[in-house]
């Protein structure tokens, strides 16, 4: 079990506009900016990049 676990915000915000639904993410590397981490702000961009994927295909 590592030593240190960190937690990434990805929160996913749905909500319903007229004619449809609006799908929406926080985006993890704003989120992880007050963090001094490199590698957690690698996997930040990574993590970002597969939500607008998911985003996108909604």
């Amino acid at each position: 079990m590592p030593a240190s676990v960190e937690g990434m915000p990805c929160n996913v915000i749905l909500r319903e506009v007229e004619g449809g639904a609006e799908v929406g993410a926080i985006d993890p590397v704003a989120s992880m900016q007050a963090i001094e981490n490199a590698e957690l702000h690698t996997v930040a961009g990574q993590v970002r990049d597969l939500l607008a994927e998911a985003v996108a295909a909604v």
